[in-house]
């Protein structure tokens, strides 16, 4: 080899110096790559498997009777199961839905979900937590809405939402949150720091914006509710239903053949436009959100609620100075149209609630309540004006 380096001239020489030098850089490089990707994978894997997820924890017996009705949605459950919900109040846990955030954790095991823009067009979820006691994973968690407190404070709940609208005015989620006295698990207030909530960056296996990353599960919630002494009952001993209004409930009569509901928000959203096809042999609605089926994270079933509820509700912005005027305001209270599906069947009626605190009802064209079949209770809020085609 020397010899033959000797006998190459000076420019030759630089040449195969150079290239030698390539082969080298390119070896190192890949010896490098393979020894940084192996790293990055194997933190990866350890930043995962460290994430406080669900522990999964209590399953109802199958082979139990279940002889309890849930009061929120009037699903029957095991002896077992109420005994520890009795332990606790409901939990309201803030949801968001922006397309990055698909698919959600947690809202196929909520008793009752509301869903309403939240601003520019992008709906979000309340999902209210009580009767399915197995810990379940939640999330996106965002920020509180002032229309959402109003149905939230029916239930007397634990309020769980990342910080919220905070500008002064009629919009001010987080001062009604003082005013009203909300068992508020603010995840940036002191109470409900990590391990309580957690970023998950791997959720979806592709990056996504930070604030699409917040977490929490239902049991870790309901705990940092108890350690701040907001549990079934209050310091007096009077329990949260003391003054709670059940809705009725019915057994399924299925047999009706309206079997899809399009569900529009705003015009020209169309990544936020709901279908809802009934499916007549869970005699349930299969729901898809932005012309594709909208699935649980948690256990890839399709959100397939019992009854899906649409209300039409006034709609306008808040004027309070905050950027773009991207605050809403929707009118909760007092009475206007509703479209209740149950059954492969609709009735057109309205809702009805006289005041924050007063349970919302929702009437047949006889001024009549109408009672829901037992199971999850889907409740939808619209702006007045819009067309529901079903």
């Amino acid at each position: 080899m020397n010899k033959f380096f000797n006998n190459l001239d000076t420019t030759q020489r630089i040449l195969v110096l150079a290239i030698a030098a390539v082969i080298v850089f390119g070896a190192s490089t890949a010896v490098s790559y393979t020894l940084f990707a192996s790293s990055a994978k194997q933190a990866a894997q350890q930043a995962a498997a460290a994430l406080p997820t669900s522990a999964g924890g209590f399953a109802e017996n199958p082979n139990e009777p279940k002889t309890e009705t849930c009061p929120l949605n009037g699903s029957m459950h095991t002896k077992e199961a109420k005994q520890i919900w009795d332990t606790h109040r409901p939990l309201a846990v803030m949801i968001e839905n922006h397309t990055d955030a698909r698919p959600q954790s947690g809202l196929s095991s909520a008793d009752v979900v509301y869903e309403a823009v939240a601003e520019g067009g992008i709906t979000r979820f309340m999902g209210v937590f009580l009767c399915n006691v197995a810990d379940t994973q939640v999330g996106p968690v965002r920020s509180a809405r002032t229309y959402f407190l109003d149905w939230e404070s029916e239930y007397n709940a634990l309020y769980a939402h990342v910080g919220g609208a905070n500008t002064p005015g009629p919009a001010n989620a987080l001062g009604q949150i003082i005013d009203y006295k909300v068992d508020d698990l603010n995840q940036m207030s002191g109470c409900c720091g990590y391990p309580t909530y957690w970023r998950d960056y791997q959720r979806l296996g592709h990056p996504v914006a930070t604030e699409h990353t917040m977490y929490s599960t239902t049991n870790k919630l309901f705990d940092a509710g108890k350690a701040m002494g907001w549990t079934a009952s209050d310091s007096a001993g009077v329990k949260w239903d003391a003054n709670f209004v059940q809705w009725k409930f019915k057994d399924d009569q299925p047999g009706g053949t309206t079997t899809k509901i399009t569900v529009p928000f705003w015009a020209g959203f169309k990544d936020y436009e709901v279908e809802w096809a009934y499916d007549s042999s869970c005699n349930c609605y299969k729901r898809s959100n932005g012309g594709a089926p909208h699935l649980d994270l948690d256990n890839n079933q399709q959100l397939s609620p019992k009854v899906v509820v649409v209300q039409f509700e006034t709609e306008a912005h808040a004027n309070d100075g905050y950027d773009n005027n991207v605050h809403l305001l929707y009118g909760t209270k007092g009475s206007g149209k509703a479209l209740i599906f149950e059954d492969g069947k609709v009735t057109e009626g309205t809702w009805n609630k006289a005041n924050r605190l007063a349970r919302e009802k929702f009437l047949d064209k006889n001024g009549q309540e109408i009672a829901f079949n037992k199971g999850q209770i889907w409740i939808q809020t619209i702006p007045i004006g819009n067309t529901v085609t079903y």
